[in-house]
């Protein structure tokens, strides 16, 4: 592999988690595979968990923040008739309950109750910190940890298989929802519900807003590639147009937004939307505030 030179600001990488590794795992990775250590990810993934994880290079880590805010998809199997200490297949199990009156209606159902604007409790096990440290961190050293309901949105929960067995009742979801859900959650959440415990055994994330596993690279395909920056990187520019809506300036806007003026622009949207030079460079998040669009990250 040839690495060469970091060429300008960066851009993304879209990989496929393995399980077994934690996101920082694969930030080490790339880092080597970049040589730049200015390395970063949007939403962190369980070592369980397996799937599309972004990762920004160079000056792109500055978009991480703003690609947290985007939608996710996951594929789960949740596990019906006991629950654990982490919510998912890495805990120990603390409960375990017959099954035998959970028909497939009361699940479809118990999930369907969860679909929409919902408060939800984070499982205990998050990386969410907790008077300056991770919940995981002070669950692990033997503390007993409560985290406050946080609002998130569950746009759709799909079930496609309803599997009764001897260890309980596997349920196969696909799950679209905001960034921030907690996906554990909603294994344990239904196991409540249905008053037998449950837990996640098995989740793969298959979209992060606009990229899926269709544009995902495994961490050997990286290691792979005869020329990393080449072929692996989305540019950041590239990485702003599909994500953001655009907005092309005039020189004399784009020298202001250089220096991160207020401007009258007539933007496409309310939100965050990505605004470019006449030759294609990408400048800056703006976003509309009264009269005048005010700058979100100025990228130059």
């Amino acid at each position: 592999m040839s690495k060469g030179k970091v060429p300008g600001p960066g851009g993304l990488v879209v990989v496929d988690k393995p399980a077994g590794v934690t996101s920082h795992d694969v930030v080490a990775r790339v880092r080597r595979l970049a040589g730049t250590r200015k390395v970063g990810h949007a939403g962190t993934l369980d070592p369980m968990a397996t799937g599309v994880l972004v990762i920004g290079v160079e000056r792109a880590t500055r978009l991480l923040g703003h690609l947290l805010l985007t939608d996710k998809t996951y594929d789960a199997t949740i596990r019906l008739g006991s629950a654990t200490t982490t919510d998912d297949a890495e805990g120990e199990v603390v409960s375990t309950s017959p099954t035998d009156g959970v028909d497939e209606d009361a699940v479809r159902a118990g999930l369907a109750a969860m679909v929409g604007e919902i408060d939800q409790v984070p499982s205990a096990v998050s990386a969410i910190k907790v008077d300056g440290r991770r919940a995981y961190d002070r669950v692990r050293a033997g503390e007993t940890v409560e985290l406050a309901a946080r609002t998130v949105r569950i746009d759709e929960i799909t079930v496609h298989r309803y599997a009764p067995g001897p260890d309980g009742i596997d349920v196969d979801v696909t799950v679209r929802c905001s960034s921030g859900t907690y996906i554990r959650a909603i294994a344990r959440d239904l196991g409540s519900a249905l008053g037998v415990g449950g837990h996640l055994t098995a989740l793969r994330r298959t979209a992060v807003g606009e990229f899926d596993l269709g544009v995902a690279r495994t961490l050997e395909e990286l290691a792979e590639a005869e020329d990393f920056w080449s072929t692996e990187v989305l540019p950041i520019a590239a990485a702003a147009r599909r994500t953001f809506p655009a907005y092309e300036l005039d020189a004399t806007q784009a020298a202001l937004v250089r220096v991160g003026r207020k401007l009258p622009l007539d933007l496409p949207a309310e939100g965050p939307v990505a605004v470019f030079a006449p030759d294609g460079e990408f400048l800056a998040l703006y976003e509309l505030g009264g009269a005048l669009a005010r700058p979100v990250a100025v990228f130059v």
